[in-house]
């Protein structure tokens, strides 16, 4: 049950959203256990945001995990997070954030888990 929520100041077509969307569907599942099918997705464009004191193009994914995961599949994800939104918004690696919480208690159709 992953959630990424996507926020940047960079404005996303509905044409670049559907692109995004697809390509993290398949992203996810380089969470062992995760897939598309209980992927939930946001995001959040032409905000006001600031990187190093300069409003150019940035942005920063958080990802909410039920659960946890290896090491090596957060760096795997985050580089694969970092190449989709540097490739379709042209936003610099070095200017993207992606920041990780694992949660051991998730709520959905009227219970936890």
């Amino acid at each position: 049950m992953p959630y990424i929520q996507t926020m940047t100041n960079v404005g996303i077509s509905g044409k670049k959203e559907q692109t995004i969307k697809q390509r993290m569907g398949e992203a996810i599942e380089l969470i062992p256990g995760k897939s598309e099918s209980w992927l939930m997705l946001s995001f959040h464009d032409d905000a006001h945001m600031f990187f190093r004191g300069e409003d150019e193009p940035c942005a920063i994914c958080t990802v909410k995990l039920y659960g946890s995961a290896s090491e090596e599949a957060y760096t795997d994800l985050t580089g694969a997070l970092t190449d989709i939104l540097s490739e379709e918004l042209d936003i610099a690696p070095d200017r993207i954030y992606v920041a990780y919480e694992e949660i051991g208690t998730w709520g959905w159709n009227g219970g936890n888990l």
